[in-house]
């Protein structure tokens, strides 16, 4: 253990050089006078206001938050423990400008002292308000608001799930607007807390319990008016992401027309008021009816239209001549047949006789160019056996070679004794 002590000499000499007596003062050790400074700073200050901007944030693995609030000449060390961070509603980063709460704590192992943050307020700016914004642009950012992924509700739902409080004025504004309307619709209330601590967690449990009921054509979930606070459960992360992944259209009723919540961003369909929730998912039966009816006399009027006009296209076949007199175009038809007979008739045999006449024609100068008429004058054509190679010279043949001749009539087969070049 360490002591602060001087000996009777130099207490002597030190009040010699300064010309004057040193009074006896205590001694004491350095854990002692760190645990009298804890005291005294713990006790002037159980509780105080900082204003300063937050540097060299950290969070650690356990969940407490680790950072430096500043100012432009000083600086103090502070920390969020864990508890204490997780009912921080906006994101922490450094430059962050920032009113911190809390006692001031010395850590006597290390002789420093930190601030012990439990609550943080975000100077310029309320707290639901900045968690607000920074989530919008996160979600944002990540396509959850985007109009294409947004569906259409069904045009007649057969049932329809409330996820709200049954005891809320919402509910019984949906109810009362939505049989009204459309009585044949069924309605099944999913019981949720709509504000206060787990009301988050369990809204989105109870849209994923909504999806999983039968016949569930389109999901309301919502509540009435109330505070930034009250309504802060549909500005919740997870609810969003229960919408998000909600198969079944979801329509969000939050508050008031001014209220505008995250969960009616990502809803496939915002209502400003749980009244029009009940208008938005449902028809007016009135209007039903009264459009039915509309086309109805249309229908009728179309009908005895269509008669009208297949009546008189009945007239006008009725005096066709075609069905009047139908054998007429019959006999005309046989009167053309019969002149076409006797047209064609004629051009065959027109077309014979002009063939024959020039198959004669070319009969005769066939026979006039034939190798024949040149035998019939005493000519003679001498091939070879039994190839029938015509033989021109008398050197293309041997002697004892087999030859057949061709007369203007016959022919003769002999054998060569004898070839004369």
């Amino acid at each position: 253990m360490l002591v602060a002590r001087f000996n009777t000499f130099d207490r002597w000499s030190l009040g010699k050089a300064v010309g004057k007596n040193v009074v006896e003062q205590e001694v004491l050790s350095v854990a002692e006078l760190s645990r009298r400074l804890k005291a005294l700073v713990e006790t002037s200050f159980p509780l105080v206001c900082v204003e300063g901007e937050i540097s060299n944030f950290s969070r650690a693995a356990s969940g407490h938050v680790y950072f430096t609030l500043k100012d432009e000449s000083a600086q103090i060390r502070a920390v969020l423990w864990r508890s204490a961070a997780m009912r921080v509603r906006f994101q922490l980063h450094d430059g962050l400008h920032v009113v911190a709460t809390g006692p001031i704590e010395v850590y006597a192992a290390r002789g420093s002292y930190q601030l012990v943050v439990e609550q943080l307020v975000p100077q310029g700016i309320g707290p639901l308000e900045l968690a607000f914004r920074q989530r919008y642009e996160k979600l944002a950012a990540e396509g959850l608001f985007a109009p294409e992924r947004k569906r259409p509700l069904p045009r007649f739902p057969r049932r329809i799930a409330l996820v709200t409080s049954p005891a809320g004025a919402a509910v019984r504004d949906l109810l009362q607007v939505i049989t009204r309307r459309w009585p044949a619709c069924d309605l099944v209330i999913v019981p949720v807390p709509v504000q206060g601590p787990g009301s988050a967690a369990a809204i989105a449990a109870g849209l994923r319990s909504a999806t999983r009921l039968p016949d569930v054509d389109v999901i309301v979930t919502g509540r009435g008016g109330g505070s930034l606070e009250d309504l802060w459960a549909f500005n919740e992360e997870i609810v969003a992401r229960a919408i998000l992944a909600c198969p079944i259209p979801v329509v969000s009723a939050v508050g008031h027309e001014i209220d505008v919540t995250i969960a009616d961003l990502v809803a496939d369909k915002r209502a400003l008021t749980p009244s029009e929730a009940g208008e938005l998912v449902v028809p007016q039966r009135t209007d039903i009816l009264s459009d039915v009816a509309h086309l109805a006399v249309r229908m009728e009027s179309a009908a005895r239209d269509a008669l009208r006009r297949r009546r008189l296209a009945l007239d006008a076949l009725a005096g066709c001549r075609a069905l009047s007199r139908p054998l007429d175009q019959v006999r005309d038809r046989q009167r053309q047949l019969e002149e076409l007979s006797h047209r064609i008739a004629g051009g065959m045999r027109r077309r014979i006789e002009r063939a024959s006449h020039e198959l004669q024609a070319l009969s005769m100068h066939l026979d006039a160019l034939s190798p024949l008429k040149v035998l019939s004058r005493g000519y003679s054509l001498t091939r070879r056996e039994p190839t029938g190679e015509i033989v021109r010279r008398a050197d293309e043949v041997q002697v004892g070679e087999r030859i057949e001749t061709l007369l203007g009539e016959g022919r003769l087969s002999s054998v060569i004794e004898r070839v004369e070049r």
